[in-house]
């Protein structure tokens, strides 16, 4: 018996080795091929969605009243506290009154004067009457009498202007509030000499309660709302006054709602905008005049809007956005959308997707367009707390699938 040669044995073993493992190979990419990637899709539905925009503003007074003097004088006394509330005619300065106090004397003895000549005057015309008649007396001197008469009572006229004349400067050595409110700082102290109708205010007085928000909003913005209400796809939040919501400069919302008080009719060429005024309650004067805030305005109503996850919404090189959405037959589709607004973590889309559509929100990465997949149906992320060491130290987000 010959004994077998080890060479051709073992060649024979790898042989029979590699065709195996060629075979193996074979049905496991057989069965890779058969797999279809699973991904998770959102199926679009109609919803009615409020619509919003949050717009950077400063707030004003409801009322400002700059303080001038309007006579000339030294400031005697000043009544009031710095940064508190005053009343409408409540006296906040004493102007030296003792030169505005001679001159009213002075105009009421002129009156008391002119009021005598007047009576005198009158009395002679009165008298010369019946004596032109009786020609014990001249036409001429008669008619001199009737004249002096009507310029003393003219006279008693001018003398009684002045003496009101003298009692209002009089008056105004008190500088009164014209309206309720908050008075800021005095730019003037006892013994400060003040003009009438000077250019600097002594002090300013403003309403605080309620507040005006100033907001900006792009001319283009308003144009395509306006245009979008006429088309009927946005509707009126309701028939009432619009509200408009706040949040202040540390980002904390202002827990008082505000309405809409008009929108201007100007547009500033150098911004391209449109003044938005809001009124605030302010009963706690959180809310200071020139404050940042920004305000939150009702832009109307989508009967129809469609909101897609803003994870699977991706950009093309054009910039435009794009979802993978899948056919009746599960095939990958890629398609170019138009979006309006972002919506919290959605998209709200206006153009390139309807109703019962199904966009993949999650494993974007495994497939492409042409790829037929097996979708299941993608839930809203769940949020969970993060404990270390039993203290709560933020939330994560699960993924519901």
């Amino acid at each position: 018996m010959k004994k077998s040669n080890p060479i051709l044995r073992t060649a024979v073993l790898a042989l029979c080795l590699a065709s195996g493992l060629t075979a193996c190979g074979k049905k496991q990419g057989a069965a890779a091929a058969s797999a279809k990637p699973e991904v998770w899709v959102v199926t679009l539905k109609p919803q009615a969605v409020n619509l919003t925009t949050e717009l950077p503003g400063r707030t004003s007074a409801y009322r400002e009243a700059q303080v001038r003097p309007q006579v000339n004088g030294i400031v005697q006394k000043r009544l009031f506290t710095e940064g508190g509330e005053v009343k409408a005619n409540q006296q906040l300065y004493q102007i030296d009154p003792a030169l505005y106090q001679a001159q009213y004397d002075s105009s009421r003895a002129a009156l008391a004067k002119a009021t005598a000549t007047q009576r005198s005057a009158a009395a002679l015309a009165e008298r010369y009457k019946p004596l032109v008649q009786s020609h014990a007396v001249s036409r001429q001197a008669y008619d001199d009498a009737v004249a002096a008469a009507q310029q003393a009572a003219a006279d008693v006229l001018a003398a009684k202007a002045a003496v009101e004349t003298a009692h209002v400067n009089l008056v105004y050595t008190k500088v009164l509030s014209p309206i309720d409110g908050i008075i800021g700082r005095s730019e003037v102290t006892e013994g400060a000499l003040v003009t009438a109708n000077q250019a600097n205010p002594i002090a300013t007085v403003q309403q605080i309660d309620p507040m005006y928000v100033d907001v900006a909003q792009s001319s283009t913005q308003l144009l395509r709302l306006k245009q979008a209400l006429a088309d009927g796809r946005l509707k009126s939040s309701d028939g009432k006054q619009a509200e408009v919501k706040l949040v202040l400069e540390d980002g904390t919302p202002y827990p008082l709602p505000g309405k809409m008080e008009f929108s201007d009719v100007t547009v500033d060429p150098t911004t391209g905008s449109v003044i938005v005024r809001a009124l605030f309650p302010n009963p706690k004067h959180m809310l200071l005049p020139g404050m940042f805030v920004r305000a939150t305005l009702s832009d109307g109503v989508a009967p129809q809007g469609l909101l897609v996850p803003q994870r699977g919404v991706t950009r093309d090189q054009r910039g435009d956005p794009t979802v993978l959405m899948l056919a009746p037959d599960n095939k990958v589709e890629l398609r170019v959308i138009k979006t309006d607004r972002a919506i919290g973590d959605q998209w709200l889309v206006t153009g390139g997707l309807k109703a019962g559509d199904r966009v993949i929100v999650e494993g974007v990465q495994r497939v492409h367009p042409g790829v037929v997949v097996s979708p299941q149906e993608w839930k809203p992320s769940a949020p969970v707390q993060v404990v270390i060491d039993g203290h709560v130290q933020g939330r994560a987000v699960q993924q519901a699938k």
